[in-house]
């Protein structure tokens, strides 16, 4: 009978882990799960109970800080026109240091080159380099 509150109370807070999305309720599971191996093997209610805790305990110090990483190590997803910095695009009228433009990703952006010498014809290939404001700062290896 234990064994069984163990593994319905395992099965809960890792069903109740996919609400919160911190993995502290993933590990207490796991570890009445631990707790249920344990009450099956017919270990007393106090031995149960140190399996629980030293496995839940374990397993958020231990492993919860490294999943955690793992999961978040590409959070730094670039959004908006920081997406654009370093994308090619290609000139649609001459591109100087003052005006032009360029089509990027199929929209056409305003553009004014990186390097005030620069004069970039339409047609080539660009890198941009910048977005400031509504212009895109770009660069032509050519």
């Amino acid at each position: 009978m234990v064994a069984l509150i163990w593994l319905l109370a395992g099965v809960v807070l890792i069903g109740a882990e996919v609400l919160s999305g911190d993995f502290v309720l993933l590990m207490l599971g796991i570890g009445a799960l631990g707790a249920a191996g344990a009450a099956v093997l017919d270990a007393h209610l106090l031995v149960t109970l140190v399996v629980f805790a030293a496995v839940s305990i374990g397993l958020i110090t231990i492993a919860r800080p490294a999943l955690k990483r793992r999961m978040h190590a590409g959070d730094e997803v670039k959004t908006n026109v920081q997406a654009l910095v370093g994308s090619k695009a290609t000139v649609v009228a001459r591109v100087d240091a003052h005006r032009g433009q360029v089509k990027i990703g199929g929209d056409t952006w305003s553009a004014r080159s990186y390097d005030d010498t620069q004069v970039i014809e339409p047609g080539q290939s660009v890198t941009v380099m910048d977005i400031s404001g509504a212009t895109a700062v770009v660069w032509s290896e050519s």
